[in-house]
């Protein structure tokens, strides 16, 4: 790929730095950034742990999805199994396969990247690692607890065709979701779903253990 169309790292100096709304899983921060003639302006934006998404799979080419009140933007939203990196470090595929047994109480065998994006990277510093997760089959033992918004979730398998559908109709909304189903057709037009990055491929964005 031609040099000009890699993102680099790159931080800019920072006179201050505060913190005035701390959460429980995220925080605000304000810096003051010197730009690149001097100047000095402020910026806003959230710190977040990061995250992880399953575009899970199956030997019918149908994706498994659920549907969740999501009450910021006052919508019930089609996803993908997802979730925080609760720990700094966090092994991403370990916190995948933990989503996706938890909110679909299904494993899988083969595991890929087929993605990784930040969210809204003008305003918030998340990063979210999105897989391709195939050889589906039931997880062993018992379901696991929900509460709150996840215990009125919804679960379906819909045939990849039909949610590229949904995406390109502005029906469907959910970021991970739509990068993800994109993401894999990209895959499919191209090289193949085999020659996508392997499961532990590094991730600066959050760095983790080999």
């Amino acid at each position: 790929m031609p040099r000009e169309l890699r993102d680099t790292p790159d931080a800019w100096p920072v006179n201050a730095t505060a913190t005035p709304f701390t959460g429980n899983k995220t925080s605000v921060r304000t810096d003051d950034v010197v730009m690149p003639d001097g100047s000095v302006v402020r910026r806003d934006y959230q710190v977040h742990p990061g995250s992880v998404a399953v575009l899970a799979l199956d030997d019918q080419d149908r994706v498994v999805v659920i549907r969740q009140y999501r009450h910021p933007v006052r919508a019930r939203l089609w996803e993908i199994p997802a979730g925080l990196l609760d720990v700094p470090g966090e092994n991403p595929l370990h916190a995948a396969q933990r989503e996706l047994y938890e909110e679909a109480h299904i494993k899988a065998e083969d595991w890929r990247v087929l993605a990784d994006v930040y969210t809204t990277p003008g305003g918030c510093d998340e990063a979210v690692r999105i897989f391709l997760a195939r050889g589906l089959s039931d997880a062993e033992g018992e379901r696991y607890a929900v509460s709150e918004e996840e215990a009125d979730m919804d679960h379906a398998r819909v045939p990849l065709a039909e949610l590229l559908s949904g995406v390109l109709a502005g029906e469907l909304h959910n970021n991970c979701l739509v990068v993800g189903a994109l993401a894999l057709a990209a895959a499919r037009a191209g090289d193949g779903e085999d020659a996508l990055r392997p499961a532990l491929a590094p991730w600066p964005a959050r760095p983790f253990p080999a």
